[in-house]
């Protein structure tokens, strides 16, 4: 039995990259015993105690019998404490909205296999050395979600299941192995000449994908190393761009190539696995709270105590459209009659419907008068003006200092009228995040299928209008980056490419664009579209953080108006 147990054990600690003496062993085993754990409960609870010595800023990757008992106290005087009375729990007091330029940057260290901070200040030109550690960025963390799974994780002990173990190798590991079989981890560019290449930290080869002709093939490697939310049936196709990573199983030939067996996305880890690990990270700048806290005390209290709480999206809200005032004015109208007042409502651009970048002053002109108009009508709900906040995230086509991303947030020249008539007014960048108690929504907005499609590489897609959803949203967030392109096909501040990481995941994903709305859950994070509020019947959706849901609605266009 006790065999049973160490063994147990030692798997849950190994899962985090520990390893256990003979000192800390006997203490876990100690734990167990003096509360007396049945043989169902061990690895629960040693996961729960894991997890909280891998948050101590002193945790080492052998495991320290100091810390460790340091831990056990702890949870002890937390199972021990007392709950006094509840108060009422305040949304106010909960609710931020993050700007992509205040998220501190946090590099992933091979050595110390953790996460550590850059001290140094960041700057809207960065350097070439910027520029690498954002990919390397990208790479390392990709790497080490796919070296813990399962598939590529070994146990310690003798199993069968140890025969289908798949090992990296990289590009270096191939030079004067023609003929062998490999699988690799690197993003996919092309080289000089042209032909399309797979990069790591070693080197490049050249891919062959002549091979690659059926879907079964194409699909393999990800069904074996995948288990999402929706059929494998429509996971026969994904988005693979020019500086999209992925794992590539293939032939080295005497032509210094690799002939592609099958090719697939890196699995993706879900937001409560990288939170156990990674919780004592406060990769938001507004300081982090432990997965235990998160459970025991936000969610389910937000779920019971909240129930009715909204937040409202829309995109491609064009001011300069003649129906598109009204139809906020007919949406303000609607919330203050029902007494359906929302806590917040993100408004993304476009925020006019033709670039006016270098338009005349009359154009510039008349893009600040609709801001203003628009100013006056929230300013006529008092009830909203009062108790709603207002986020603004501009669009492609809007005026900002930058149009690399992260975009910076709308000039402050446009927007005087709104900062001075609505009191809970937040312009954000582009990308941005709302974290609320202890979830994390990332706004983006950005015509991401139409850019995504006009640069697959490899085999291109032949699917319907729905799957092309589901393969975005799995691309994305497989990627674990809202922009899986080179920097040629889009910019990006090298300084901040931080921003743009959708790790850990987070619980909500807004991806405006002007593609046709959707929403789905895939890997535990919810992912819409709100559509674009403008045409015969204004769409947006409403997320209710209670349920961590979204539905659409429409606003139907009225004639007579």
């Amino acid at each position: 039995m006790a065999d049973a147990r160490q063994r147990t054990i030692i798997k849950v600690f190994r899962k985090y990259s520990n390893s256990l003496g003979p000192d800390t062993l006997e203490l876990l085993e100690a734990i167990l015993d003096n509360h007396e754990i049945e043989d169902a409960d061990v690895e629960s609870s040693i996961e729960t105690i894991a997890r909280e010595y891998n948050k101590q800023d002193d945790a080492l990757m052998k495991v320290s019998i100091d810390v460790l008992q340091r831990v056990y106290e702890s949870l002890q005087d937390q199972g021990q404490r007392s709950d006094p009375e509840k108060e009422a729990i305040d949304p106010e007091s909960h609710l931020f909205v993050i700007d992509a330029f205040e998220m501190p940057l946090w590099h992933w260290s091979p050595e110390r296999g953790t996460f550590e901070k850059v001290s140094a200040p960041l700057t809207m030109a960065g350097s070439a050395e910027s520029r690498v550690f954002a990919m390397r960025d990208r790479l390392n963390i990709i790497k080490q979600c796919v070296l813990r799974n399962e598939h590529f994780a070994p146990s310690t002990l003798p199993s069968r299941d140890r025969e289908r173990l798949v090992t990296l190798k990289s590009t270096k590991q191939l030079l004067g192995r023609a003929g062998e079989r490999f699988l690799l981890l690197g993003m996919l560019a092309h080289s000089k000449e042209g032909k399309l290449c797979i990069e790591d930290a070693d080197g490049s080869v050249e891919l062959d994908f002549t091979k690659l002709v059926s879907k079964i093939s194409f699909n393999r490697l990800s069904y074996r190393l995948r288990n999402t939310s929706w059929n494998r049936t429509s996971q026969a196709m994904v988005f693979f761009t020019e500086g999209s990573f992925a794992l590539v199983e293939g032939e080295y030939t005497e032509d210094g190539t690799l002939e592609i067996i099958a090719i697939g996305q890196p699995p993706c880890e879900p937001r409560e696995t990288a939170r156990s690990i990674y919780g004592h990270i406060d990769f938001l700048g507004k300081g982090s709270t432990s997965l235990l806290e998160d459970v025991s005390q936000l969610s389910v209290r937000v779920h019971e105590e909240l129930p009715d709480l909204n937040f409202f999206f829309l995109s491609d809200v064009w001011l300069d459209h003649p129906k598109t005032l009204p139809a906020l004015q007919k949406m303000f109208g609607n919330c203050v009659e029902n007494h359906f007042v929302p806590k917040l409502i993100v408004l993304c651009g476009n925020f006019t419907s033709r670039s006016i970048t270098h338009g005349q002053g009359r154009d510039v002109q008349r893009y600040q008068e609709n801001f203003d108009a628009l100013a006056d009508l929230i300013a006529s709900y008092p009830l909203i003006t009062r108790s709603t906040h207002f986020v603004f995230v501009p669009g492609p086509l809007d005026i900002t200092m930058n149009s690399t991303l992260p975009r910076r947030p709308l000039l402050s020249s446009f927007v005087g009228r709104l900062k001075a008539k609505i009191p809970k007014v937040h312009f954000a960048t582009n990308p941005c995040r709302i974290k609320f108690f202890d979830q994390e929504i990332v706004v983006f907005r950005e015509d991401s299928m139409a850019k995504m499609l006009r640069n697959v590489v490899g085999v291109k897609p032949n699917a319907r209008s729905d799957d092309l959803k589901k393969f975005l949203v799995q691309s994305i967030l497989d990627q674990g980056h809202l922009c899986p392109l080179t920097v040629n096909i889009q910019a990006t501040l090298s300084d901040y490419d931080h921003s743009l990481r959708l790790y850990p995941l987070p619980t909500a994903l807004v991806l405006a664009d002007k593609y046709d709305r959707y929403k789905m859950t895939y890997t535990g994070c919810h992912v819409f579209n709100p559509g674009s509020f403008v045409g015969a019947s204004f769409v947006f959706s409403t997320y209710q953080p209670a349920e961590i849901n979204s539905e659409e609605c429409v606003l139907e266009d009225d004639p007579e108006d």
